[in-house]
């Protein structure tokens, strides 16, 4: 298979790359650099003025969408929470226009989400059928990239949309900032502690979105283990797996103090599990947290 990328040289884009490559298939990725190849991949220079990636995209079989301003870089000023909103928009436009000019229409286009559209709760159990959404800015970002994505089904595309959780790697995304203070034996409890934290290994996140340009998966798909904890709960198993202290309690004030809106990833949640990719008998190699967190520092 021929494979776009958009936000290939990120996080996730990486390792989706990577696993294109043991698996035979090549992957075209989309990026602001000059367009060059190099490791058996090819960049393709996009979302400049002068870019015509198009040319370079003829016959491919999937694009996977992942571009968009980090919502881990610094606080949610007025300005970021622009800047996060804006850049998955105006990726998603191009890739939708690419689509629209392509000759030979790719079968899927595999859109990233997240299970932020879904409200923080400490009670309910959310599906792809859930029907809730949430109301701040996370919420509406992904509910709107959702929509904007979903036009590509006018051209005949396959779309399904991957709503990330809480992806695990050691050294890039939420965990390398939670397990900090552990290694400096000041972990401990954050908040109540009772906030959902719906994980996923990185390396079963690049599976379920080649899994999803296979197998005919179509719409929403959560893409988190099927073993959501506590907070509580996570930090003890870190903590376990570090084989460090768990006694110097986070209070949620200094938390809202130094992150501001942003502290709500840590201090909010929700309980979110996997249906779709179970339903279609997706396999996770990391489906239960201590054989997650041990694998990763390990490594």
């Amino acid at each position: 298979m021929r494979v776009a990328i958009t936000g290939g040289t990120g996080f996730v884009g990486r390792a989706l790359t990577e696993l294109l490559q043991q698996k035979g298939h090549e992957a075209i990725i989309l990026s602001r650099s000059s367009s060059h190849s190099a490791n058996n991949v090819t960049y393709i220079n996009w979302l400049t003025n002068d870019s015509k990636p198009e040319v370079y995209l003829e016959g491919i079989d999937a694009i996977v969408n992942l571009a968009g301003e980090s919502i881990n870089n610094g606080r949610w000023t007025e300005k970021q929470k622009a800047k996060i909103y804006a850049s998955r928009m105006e990726a998603t436009d191009e890739v939708i226009r690419i689509i629209q000019v392509l000759k030979k229409k790719p079968e899927v286009l595999i859109n990233a989400s997240a299970i932020g559209i879904y409200p923080a709760s400490n009670t309910e159990v959310y599906n792809e059928q859930s029907t809730q959404q949430g109301h701040d800015i996370l919420a509406k970002t992904v509910a709107d990239w959702e929509q904007k994505a979903l036009t590509a089904e006018q051209l005949g595309v396959r779309v399904a949309l991957g709503r990330f959780g809480i992806i695990l790697d050691r050294k890039e995304g939420a965990l390398p900032l939670m397990a900090l203070p552990y290694k400096m034996f000041v972990g401990g409890p954050i908040g109540k502690g009772d906030n959902w934290m719906s994980w996923v290994h990185i390396q079963d996140v690049a599976s379920s979105l080649f899994y999803a340009i296979e197998n005919n998966i179509q719409g929403p798909f959560n893409i988190v283990a099927p073993d959501p904890r506590r907070m509580d709960e996570f930090s003890k198993t870190l903590a376990k797996v570090l084989n460090k202290p768990h006694y110097f309690p986070v209070p949620a004030f200094a938390l809202r103090l130094v992150l501001g809106e942003k502290s709500q990833l840590v201090l909010e949640g929700q309980k979110v599990v996997p249906d779709v990719l179970i339903a279609n008998g997706f396999s996770f190699k990391y489906p239960e947290l201590t054989s997650a967190l041990t694998n990763i520092y390990s490594q």
